[in-house]
Formats: structure tokens, sequence, C-alpha cells
């Protein structure tokens, strides 16, 4: 199995009952196939680049998961179907972004949130 990380960026025209949903469907795609989801992160309301489909924000979210390369193609199906993605992104870590990504995530979970 091979560990994939996917950017997707969901439509800011919905709710955050509607977003949570469609990062639950897509999740349970990736569970049904057999992936093993390592984390998941919801980057939040962020400004694009350039305008896409008219609009210049986006939820952005983050998925790592380990899987055979057929649960991407099944995956990246579903994003272009669902009309709530508006672009996305999947790239195969190779053994030093998986090394980042874990000490990341160790820094993210050990550092104090600071409150405003």
């Amino acid at each position: 199995m091979n560990q994939y990380e996917t950017v997707f960026i969901l439509t800011p025209v919905l709710s955050d009952e509607q977003m949570k949903e469609a990062v639950d469907k897509f999740q349970g795609i990736l569970s049904n196939a057999g992936a093993e989801i390592i984390n998941q992160e919801n980057w939040g309301m962020r400004k694009l680049a350039y305008p896409i489909q008219k609009k210049s924000t986006g939820f952005y979210v983050l998925i790592e998961f380990k899987a055979e390369p057929s649960v991407v193609e099944t995956l990246e199906v579903n994003f272009r179907r669902d009309e709530r993605v508006m672009r996305f992104l999947t790239v195969k870590e190779d053994k030093f972004a998986v090394e980042y990504s874990a000490k990341r995530k160790s820094l993210r979970n050990s550092t104090p949130k600071q409150e405003a």
C-alpha cells in the first residue's frame, strides 16, 4: 500500500453542515474501498490565488491515507462527479514526505493552542 495525500477545495456557498457532509462522503468512499485514513484536517475558508468558477474563496480540506492505486482512481472520479468540489490534487508521498507529515502532525498536537 502507498501513502497518499489529497487536498480538495469545496465551493464557499456551502453551509458548515453541507461541508462536513461532503468531507464525510469522501472519507466514506476511502474507507469503503479499503483505505486507511491517517489524518484529516479542515483548513477552513481560504482566499484562492485566482478565481475558480467566479468564486474567490473556498473550503480547503486535507486527507492523508494509505491505499492501493486503484482507490485513488475511484476517489478522483467521485471528485469530478461532485459539483461541490472546485479543485482537487492527490499526491503519492515518498518516504521523506511521510516523515515530514508525521513530524508536522506531532508538532501540531504537542503545541498548545493560543486563544485570541
